[in-house]
Protein backbone atom coordinates (compact mmCIF):
# COMPACT_ATOMS: atom_id res chain seq x y z
CA UNK A 1 0.00 0.00 0.00
CA UNK A 2 1.10 3.69 -1.06
CA UNK A 3 0.48 6.28 1.64
CA UNK A 4 0.54 9.85 0.62
CA UNK A 5 2.56 12.54 1.84
CA UNK A 6 0.85 15.02 4.57
CA UNK A 7 2.13 18.13 6.25
CA UNK A 8 5.03 16.59 8.01
CA UNK A 9 8.14 18.28 6.00
CA UNK A 10 11.43 16.95 7.84
CA UNK A 11 9.78 14.26 9.71
CA UNK A 12 10.23 10.47 9.43
CA UNK A 13 7.16 8.84 8.21
CA UNK A 14 5.82 5.88 6.67
CA UNK A 15 5.47 6.03 3.14
CA UNK A 16 4.84 2.59 1.83
CA UNK A 17 4.33 -0.80 3.29
CA UNK A 18 3.54 -4.61 1.81
CA UNK A 19 4.57 -8.02 2.65
CA UNK A 20 8.38 -7.90 3.47
CA UNK A 21 9.32 -4.25 3.50
CA UNK A 22 8.31 -0.75 4.88
CA UNK A 23 9.43 2.44 3.59
CA UNK A 24 10.50 5.13 5.92
CA UNK A 25 10.85 8.79 3.36
CA UNK A 26 11.10 6.58 0.26
CA UNK A 27 13.42 4.37 1.58
CA UNK A 28 12.38 0.44 1.79
CA UNK A 29 13.40 -1.38 5.16
CA UNK A 30 13.04 -4.73 5.10
CA UNK A 31 14.44 -5.59 8.79
CA UNK A 32 12.53 -4.80 11.88
CA UNK A 33 13.62 -0.99 13.12
CA UNK A 34 12.68 1.63 15.55
CA UNK A 35 11.18 5.03 14.72
CA UNK A 36 10.08 8.27 16.36
CA UNK A 37 9.18 11.53 14.18
CA UNK A 38 13.16 12.72 13.86
CA UNK A 39 14.90 9.22 14.22
CA UNK A 40 15.15 5.91 12.71
CA UNK A 41 17.28 3.62 14.00
CA UNK A 42 18.01 0.30 12.12
CA UNK A 43 19.55 -1.63 14.54
CA UNK A 44 16.98 -3.12 16.45
CA UNK A 45 17.37 -6.54 16.91
CA UNK A 46 14.56 -9.24 16.90
CA UNK A 47 14.24 -10.96 13.56
CA UNK A 48 10.42 -12.42 14.64
CA UNK A 49 7.77 -11.88 17.37
CA UNK A 50 9.42 -14.78 19.48
CA UNK A 51 12.83 -13.18 19.63
CA UNK A 52 11.53 -10.13 21.43
CA UNK A 53 13.50 -9.42 24.57
CA UNK A 54 13.70 -7.38 27.45
CA UNK A 55 16.66 -5.90 26.11
CA UNK A 56 14.47 -4.85 23.21
CA UNK A 57 11.80 -3.14 25.19
CA UNK A 58 14.62 -1.46 27.19
CA UNK A 59 16.04 0.15 23.49
CA UNK A 60 12.73 1.65 23.31
CA UNK A 61 12.20 2.53 26.60
CA UNK A 62 15.77 4.75 26.56
CA UNK A 63 14.20 7.07 23.07
CA UNK A 64 11.70 8.33 26.25
CA UNK A 65 8.76 8.91 24.29
CA UNK A 66 5.34 8.42 25.74
CA UNK A 67 3.87 6.18 23.32
CA UNK A 68 5.13 3.04 21.73
CA UNK A 69 3.01 1.23 18.98
CA UNK A 70 4.46 -2.34 18.98
CA UNK A 71 3.65 -3.87 15.30
CA UNK A 72 4.15 -7.35 15.96
CA UNK A 73 4.12 -8.80 12.21
CA UNK A 74 1.56 -9.85 10.08
CA UNK A 75 -0.78 -10.51 12.97
CA UNK A 76 -1.20 -8.97 16.25
CA UNK A 77 0.36 -10.91 19.35
CA UNK A 78 0.99 -9.45 23.05
CA UNK A 79 4.65 -9.92 24.72
CA UNK A 80 4.53 -11.71 27.85
CA UNK A 81 4.44 -8.85 30.16
CA UNK A 82 8.01 -9.17 32.02
CA UNK A 83 9.48 -8.07 28.93
CA UNK A 84 7.62 -4.90 28.83
CA UNK A 85 9.23 -3.86 32.15
CA UNK A 86 11.27 -1.43 31.17
CA UNK A 87 8.16 0.54 29.32
CA UNK A 88 6.01 -0.37 32.39
CA UNK A 89 8.76 1.10 34.88
CA UNK A 90 8.51 4.47 33.08
CA UNK A 91 4.83 4.91 32.79
CA UNK A 92 5.52 4.39 29.02
CA UNK A 93 2.30 3.30 26.93
CA UNK A 94 2.12 0.58 24.54
CA UNK A 95 -0.15 -0.21 21.81
CA UNK A 96 0.28 -3.78 20.60
CA UNK A 97 -1.10 -4.17 17.09
CA UNK A 98 -0.17 -5.75 13.35
CA UNK A 99 2.75 -3.93 12.36
CA UNK A 100 0.77 -3.13 8.93
CA UNK A 101 -1.80 -1.15 11.25
CA UNK A 102 1.20 0.34 13.41
CA UNK A 103 2.49 1.95 10.28
CA UNK A 104 -1.10 3.78 9.85
CA UNK A 105 -1.13 4.74 13.10
CA UNK A 106 2.38 6.45 13.61
CA UNK A 107 1.67 8.16 10.84
CA UNK A 108 -1.39 9.85 12.21
CA UNK A 109 0.20 10.24 15.63
CA UNK A 110 3.32 11.70 14.26
CA UNK A 111 1.58 13.88 11.80
CA UNK A 112 -0.39 15.57 15.02
CA UNK A 113 2.96 16.57 16.46
CA UNK A 114 2.74 13.23 18.96
CA UNK A 115 6.05 12.46 20.43
CA UNK A 116 5.63 8.64 19.35
CA UNK A 117 8.01 5.17 18.80
CA UNK A 118 6.90 2.60 15.96
CA UNK A 119 8.89 -0.58 17.17
CA UNK A 120 7.94 -2.61 14.07
CA UNK A 121 8.87 -5.92 13.49
CA UNK A 122 8.96 -7.24 9.85
CA UNK A 123 8.50 -10.90 9.37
Amino acid sequence: MKLHASVTAGLMSITAYDAGFIAVNGRALTRSFLLTPRRLIEEWSPADFEALAEGDFLAIAELGAPIVLLGTGTRQRFPRPALLRPLIERRIGVEVMDTHAACRTYNILMAEGRDVVAALIIE
